[in-house]
């Protein structure tokens, strides 16, 4: 790669058009130097154009380089002082995948006080698939990360889906309830990306865990994906101990529609307190067509 170490111009619009031009004209006749920095780090520096289809026609065409773009895209990603510099090169590393850039990423949802740099960072860390896996469940078990970020992480777990699956056995045993409620998130993509019949037995046992949370986090998985296999399981989750799972488990019920669930609801009608009861009556009304929204 040909070295260059001289300060990138900013470019004013008429001159940044000019320069796709340039480089569109070169890649259409296969005559664009891949190999030469400067060209590569002005484009870098157009991820910073306040329009943005520009921004997304140079994140493209870098997504497309790829490979010599790659440890300049990071270096923006950390240390440019535009953060819409960095929120684009986040995005154009998702473009290009290479889990080399895992670390980079990582520490970008860390440490960047960006918000949108951060989802960003999560989105293409997102994309790398299982290779992103085990840092994100420490993330999740990490007590001193903040909410937000644990949030940013448990979706970008259950976004990767079924690369994820090889981690999801051991995940959903952490003794950390963060690592496991995320985990049903995403054993729950995983059933409906799959039909995988161990996973599915793997979220119905989530049902019977040991803590409130993530019992809860499993009847509205269970729910939102009107997963019927789940339905006694569910009726089981009425008589739950935590009055959180008792009313979850009443709105997933209501959510899978099957007019068995009706008697065990009405049951619920007397539950001792009145959330229960309410959208207990709330499940059966839907249940019954009777066109009431949980």
């Amino acid at each position: 790669m040909k070295s260059e170490d001289t300060p990138v111009a900013i470019l004013d619009p008429a001159e940044t058009d000019a320069l796709m031009r340039s480089i569109t004209e070169q890649i259409d006749r296969d005559t664009f130097d891949a190999d030469d920095v400067t060209t590569l780090k002005q484009m870098v520096e157009c991820l910073g154009d306040p329009r943005g289809l520009v921004r997304l026609r140079f994140a493209q065409t870098l997504g497309d380089i790829g490979g010599t773009a790659t440890p300049l895209l990071v270096d923006a990603l950390l240390h440019h002082a535009n953060p819409v510099v960095r929120r684009a090169a986040g995005k154009t590393l998702a473009l290009i995948i290479d889990p080399d850039t895992v670390p980079s990423l990582l520490y970008a949802l860390l440490n960047d006080e960006d918000t949108v740099v951060k989802g960003s960072a999560v989105g293409a860390l997102a994309k790398m698939g299982a290779a992103s896996v085990p840092a994100l469940l420490e993330i999740l078990a990490d007590p001193v990360r903040s909410q937000s970020t644990k949030g940013h992480a448990a979706w970008a777990l259950g976004f990767i889906g079924a690369e994820a699956a090889p981690f999801l056995k051991d995940a959903i045993k952490s003794e950390s309830i963060d690592v496991r409620c995320a985990t049903v998130c995403a054993i729950a993509h995983l059933v409906q990306e799959t039909a995988d019949p161990h996973a599915a037995q793997l979220l119905l046992a989530t049902l019977q865990d040991r803590d409130p949370n993530v019992r809860s986090e499993a009847a509205s998985a269970l729910g939102k994906m009107a997963y019927l296999p789940a339905l006694p399981h569910l009726i089981t989750a009425l008589d739950d101990p935590d009055s959180e799972v008792r009313r979850t488990a009443a709105v997933a019920l209501g959510k899978l529609g099957d007019r068995s669930a009706i008697p065990p609801l009405q049951v619920a009608l007397t539950d001792e307190l009145e959330p229960v009861r309410v959208l207990a009556k709330l499940a059966i009304a839907k249940i019954e067509n009777r066109g009431f929204k949980l």
